[in-house]
C-alpha cells in the first residue's frame, strides 16, 4: 500500500451515503489503561475518535502501550453496534508539536500519510482524526510557521487521496478537530480544506477558563448579556459557514467538564466579573455531579441569553461554568435547526451515569 499522488481523483464528498445521518461523536481518551468491555455504550454513539496518536519523527505512532489493546475492545463493540466507526484522532492540545515540521514538504507528509494508511489498516479502525493545535499559531508553544496555512490544505487534499486509494471498497473517513476562533481562520483556507473532509468538528468550548481573570461561560450557545468580550457556538457556527464550510459538514463540540473561578463578586451571580481561575480542580461533569450539584452552598444558575447553566457558592465566592442536560438539549435544537452534522463530545469518561450522553443520542439518533 502506498500514498497516491496529487493527480489521482478525490472522492466528491457530496456523494458519500452517509453525508444526510446525524452523528453522536465521542472523544475517548484513556490514557495508558485498557477500556472496560463494558465501559463504552456503543448504541449511544455513531463515531468513536480515540486520543491520541502521536507524530515521531514524522510517523504517525501509538500514544499509549495500551493502544493496540484499546483498539481490540472498540471493535468488538460493533457487534452492539455494526454501523458504529473508530477513527483514531492525531495530535491534540499536547501533541500537536510535529504537525508543522511534518506538513512543510510533500516528501513529509507523504511519509506522515503512508504511516497513518499503516496505523488505520493495522487496527481495523474507520478514518483518521487530524486534531493540529493550530496551524499557524503556537498552541501549547509548538513550532509553526505562515506556510502552515498552505501546508494543512495539501495535508488535507493527500490524505483525502490516500484514504480513497486503498485497495478495498471501504471508504475510510477524514475528520478535523477545529478551533472555535477567528484566529483559526484566518491561519487556514477552510473553505478549501473542507472539501477533503468529511466533517468539521468545532471545539465550541473553553471560550473562557482558569487563564482569564474574568467569570465567563466556557461553552455558551448565544452571547451573554451579562458581558461584551467572548464567544458563543452560534457565533462559531456563523463564522465557519461565513468561511464557505457545508453546514452539512460542521459539528458542535460540547464539553462534559466544567471550568471555574473563585474571589468571584455576587454582582449578577459573578457573570462578568474579576475573578482568579481556580487551578487543578476536578470538574469533569461526574465530579461535578458528586461534589458540587448536590452540595446546597452551591446555586443553580440559569443565563437565559446565553442559554447556558452555571454554578455560585456565594460565600466562598466560587463561581463555575458547566454543561447540563438543558443546555445540550438546546444545542441539538440548534444543531438540527440549522441543518448541522451533529454533536462531538469531549471526553466520554468525564460523564456521569450516561446522563450527558443520554440527551445527545436521544436527539440526534433515530
Amino acid at each position: 500500500m502506498s500514498a497516491c499522488s496529487s493527480s489521482e481523483k478525490t472522492l466528491d464528498p457530496s456523494k458519500n451515503p452517509e453525508s444526510q445521518d446525524k452523528v453522536v461523536i465521542g472523544y475517548v481518551f484513556p490514557g495508558n489503561t485498557v477500556i472496560q468491555e463494558n465501559a463504552i455504550a456503543a448504541g449511544k454513539l455513531t463515531h468513536i475518535n480515540y486520543a491520541f496518536a502521536n507524530i515521531e519523527d514524522g510517523k504517525m505512532v501509538e500514544g499509549y502501550d495500551a493502544d493496540s489493546a484499546n483498539f481490540v475492545v472498540l471493535n468488538r463493540l460493533k457487534k452492539d453496534n455494526p454501523s458504529l466507526k473508530i477513527l483514531i484522532s492525531v495530535g491534540g492540545w499536547g501533541w500537536s508539536g510535529g504537525f508543522s515540521d511534518m506538513a512543510l514538504t510533500q516528501e513529509r507528509r507523504a511519509r506522515f500519510i503512508q504511516s497513518a494508511l499503516d496505523f488505520i489498516v493495522k487496527h481495523q479502525l474507520d478514518g483518521l482524526d487530524i486534531d493540529w493545535e493550530y496551524p499557524g499559531l503556537p498552541g501549547a508553544g509548538n513550532p509553526y510557521r505562515p506556510e502552515d496555512k498552505e501546508n494543512f490544505t495539501s495535508l488535507l487534499k493527500e490524505c483525502r487521496n490516500a484514504l480513497d486509494s486503498v485497495g478495498n471498497s471501504k471508504r475510510y473517513l477524514l475528520t478535523i478537530a477545529a478551533a472555535a476562533s477567528s484566529a483559526y481562520l484566518e491561519k487556514t483556507n477552510m473553505q478549501e480544506a473542507s472539501r477533503y473532509l468529511d466533517m468539521v468538528n468545532l471545539m465550541t468550548y473553553d471560550f473562557a477558563g482558569e487563564w482569564d481573570n474574568v467569570a465567563r461561560h466556557h461553552a455558551n450557545l448565544y452571547p451573554s448579556e451579562y458581558y461584551e468580550w467572548g464567544n458563543s457556538v452560534s457565533e462559531t457556527v456563523s463564522k465557519f459557514i461565513q468561511e464557505g464550510v457545508p453546514a452539512e459538514k460542521l459539528v458542535v463540540g460540547v464539553p462534559f467538564y466544567g471550568r471555574g473561578w473563585k474571589n468571584v463578586d455576587s454582582v449578577n451571580d459573578g457573570l462578568g466579573q474579576p475573578a482568579t481561575g481556580l487551578q487543578n480542580v476536578n470538574l469533569s461533569y461526574r465530579n461535578l455531579k458528586k461534589s458540587y450539584l448536590s452540595d446546597p452552598a452551591f446555586k443553580k444558575g440559569w443565563d437565559d441569553s446565553a442559554k447556558a447553566p452555571y454554578l455560585l457558592n456565594e460565600d466562598e465566592g466560587i463561581f463555575i461554568t458547566y454543561e447540563n442536560l438543558q443546555s445540550l438539549q438546546l444545542k441539538c435544537d440548534f444543531a438540527r435547526d440549522k441543518n448541522l452534522k451533529g454533536v462531538m463530545f469531549w471526553e466520554y469518561f468525564k460523564d456521569y451515569d450516561e446522563e450527558l450522553l443520554k440527551v445527545l443520542s436521544g436527539e440526534m439518533i433515530p
